[in-house]
């Protein structure tokens, strides 16, 4: 449990909107201009505070700079609660105007499921082909629901 401390030095419980604000302050300071990315645990932890909880399916991209420092995170698109439209135009688009060397692809399933399904598997190796024209490339592919499933860990990632 957490405690504040009010005006007269007394300690209470926090209220729940209080905690969540704090830790969407924490997320956001993480995914900052600049920030370090150098694992999937980092990835998942910061991502996975993004998009957890969202009521209809968004796809996100985490830019990255050559030493793996954040440039920006974008919600790219929103769908419904078990689908999202993703065009690669935009990505490749978003990547070279930001001059991204590599990219954390990143969707929640309002299922709450994480388990990649085989058009997230298909669509990550598409996403790898069409990006590697232009010398991006893509680091992770995270699947957000009640837990995050990176496909680096599950060896999905094909090599790029």
């Amino acid at each position: 449990m957490l405690f504040i401390k009010d005006q007269d030095g007394e300690y209470h419980p926090a209220p729940k909107k209080l905690i969540l604000t704090e830790a969407n302050k924490l997320m956001g300071y993480r995914l900052r201009r600049g920030a370090l990315i150098l694992s999937s645990e980092c990835a998942k932890a910061v991502i996975g505070g993004k998009l957890r909880g969202k009521q209809c399916e968004v796809f996100a991209c985490l830019f990255l700079d050559a030493r793996h420092r954040v440039l920006a995170f974008k919600e790219m698109f929103t769908g419904s609660i078990n689908h999202a439209t993703v065009h690669p135009r935009e990505i490749v688009k978003e990547a070279l105007q930001l001059n991204a060397v590599a990219i954390i692809l990143a969707h929640n399933h309002p299922s709450g499921g994480s388990e990649p399904s085989s058009q997230d598997i298909s669509l990550t190796a598409t996403l790898i082909n069409i990006l590697k024209v232009v010398d991006v490339r893509i680091l992770d592919h995270l699947v957000v629901g009640d837990e995050v499933t990176a496909f680096s860990d599950l060896g999905l990632l094909p090599e790029n």
